[in-house]
């Protein structure tokens, strides 16, 4: 993994939120990865998406969706 986050990689993030059915302006993805990757809550409400920069992109992206529906409970 790359030291920062791309856009096509972000573009890919926010492709699987939509089809979640969530906003993307209740999405924030930092530009930098960190170990682990997690997503979880903020206090106001939005969505953290931190990528792991520890696996391959490919590999934690598809984890990403049983993740959000953990927390989000979709």
């Amino acid at each position: 993994m790359s030291s920062m986050v791309t856009f096509p990689q972000i573009n890919q993030i926010l492709e699987l939120t939509d089809r979640l059915g969530l906003s993307r302006e209740w999405v924030e993805i930092p530009l930098s990865p960190a170990s682990p990757g997690l997503v979880h809550k903020l206090p106001n409400g939005k969505l953290e998406i931190v990528v792991d920069e520890h696996l391959p992109f490919d590999q934690w992206l598809a984890s990403l969706e049983a993740e959000i529906r953990k927390v989000t409970g979709r």
